[in-house]
């Protein structure tokens, strides 16, 4: 053998080593070991007002718990809505047996088995609740197909577990041609606006191209002010929104080319925002939210072209420097249904601190994920193990930073809060 061919015989034997040894550690760089995570029953004694089980009552008729949430007021309370329209509050307190009806608005909701997507989807309590009494409600409005109303509702003056059902005013509605990717989410930001999340549209391939298009709410996230009223609307502009003054854009959008979020939430450490946004074909992704980002729907899937179904992949790259890309995003032979969650910033699990939890609705499983924001990389993405499969609909948070999840239960028993194995 050559002396050439010897080199060339090493050369090659020391690439295939490098090969053998990169790997392994490119795929170290992310952490996917399970965390010693799991979850319990939250609540497990409480009969919900107005609310029988399919065996107490003979009807099939699911408990959907949407959202788990508090109203900042010192208190402790845990407020639950369900997606047919009532709010429960209730002492967050496992050996609680007793719940209240807060607000019951189910003769205004449009929700059905079969449109799923649509009822009670969002609420929201104002910063300054205490003193205000102010909550904001996103719903589906029976009376009106495929609309949804954004609402503010105020607490009742004589009874603090009770809200005012006659103090609805309306803050903004929006008419969508289809009855699927409603979004729903409600969240106030720490600048102390109200931030809206709002599907394209439905259907599928954003038909009307919603997401992309400026001079629509759909397909976005907006921000408003709430505490203020500009000209004929029940709210107002920020000064700093990334499109006032522009023509043809609605004022009201914060981020685009968004097709169904469904869930953002803010760091409460950071500020930072961050969506589930529900894929379509084959991609499901978690974006961190900006002001005035397009995320590239319906020109893509994730990080990928979006191309219809029998349709062509375009002739070259569609990566555009304007479009923002995930931080995160899984093949559908992960899952199919991203349901966005929050950043864990609660006491209980100090080995939480910091990961964004999300699900997936079809999978039913759950992970943990760190994101390392000066780098911009995802360090971790851990599965916290289920007992079993959990077709996890909505995330929330008790006033202590704790973490539930949601799903239908015909027994009632629909909240998990995340807790260390036992």
């Amino acid at each position: 053998m050559t002396l050439s061919a010897r080199l060339s015989r090493r050369w090659l034997a020391a690439i295939f080593a490098m090969v053998l040894v990169t790997q392994p550690l490119l795929a170290a760089e992310i952490d996917t070991r399970p965390l010693p995570l799991g979850v319990k029953v939250a609540f497990p004694h409480v009969k919900w007002p107005g609310w029988a089980s399919a065996e107490e009552s003979g009807v099939a008729d699911p408990l959907r718990p949407i959202l788990v949430g508090h109203a900042g007021d010192g208190t402790n309370r845990v407020f639950m809505p369900t997606q047919q329209g009532v709010i429960y509050v209730l002492a967050n307190d496992d050996s609680a047996t007793k719940a209240d009806v807060f607000l019951d608005i189910q003769s205004k909701i449009s929700y059905d088995d079969k449109t799923n997507e649509e009822g009670f989807l969002g609420l929201a309590f104002h910063p300054k609740y205490r003193e205000n009494g102010q909550f904001f409600v996103y719903y589906t409005n029976k009376h009106n197909p495929h609309q949804n109303v954004i609402a503010r509702y105020r607490a009742s003056k004589d009874d603090a577990n009770k809200a005012d059902p006659d103090s609805e005013e309306i803050v903004l509605v929006l008419d969508k041609p289809f009855w699927n990717h409603d979004g729903g989410t409600l969240a106030f930001g720490p600048d102390g606006y109200l931030y809206i999340a709002v599907g394209d549209g439905g259907l599928a391939n954003d038909p009307y191209k919603n997401g992309q298009k400026l001079s629509s709410l759909l397909g976005k996230i907006l921000r408003i002010d709430v505490d203020r009223k500009s000209g004929d609307l029940a709210y107002a502009i920020p000064d700093d929104n990334p499109f006032v003054g522009r023509s043809n854009a609605r004022p009201e959008i914060w981020a685009y080319g968004l097709r169904n979020v469904w869930r953002f939430a803010f760091d409460p450490k950071n500020g930072m925002l961050w969506a589930g946004d529900v894929g379509q074909d084959t991609w499901e992704e978690i974006d961190l939210i900006v002001k005035g980002g397009n995320y590239g729907w319906n020109i893509r899937e994730g990080f990928h072209p979006f191309v219809r179904k029998g349709g062509k992949p375009p002739a070259k790259d569609t990566k555009r420097p304007d479009l923002i890309d995930p931080i995160w995003e899984y093949h559908h032979d992960v899952g199919k249904s991203i349901t966005g969650g929050v950043v864990y910033r609660g006491k209980a699990i100090p080995a939480l601190d910091g990961a964004y939890l999300y699900a997936d609705y079809v999978s039913g499983k759950l992970w943990g994920l760190w994101y390392d924001a000066e780098g911009k990389k995802v360090t971790a993405n851990r599965e916290i193990p289920l007992p079993r499969s959990i077709p996890v609909m909505s995330f929330g948070e008790d006033e202590r930073g704790e973490v539930y999840i949601t799903t239908s239960s015909p027994e009632g028993q629909g909240v998990f809060r995340i807790s260390p194995a036992k």
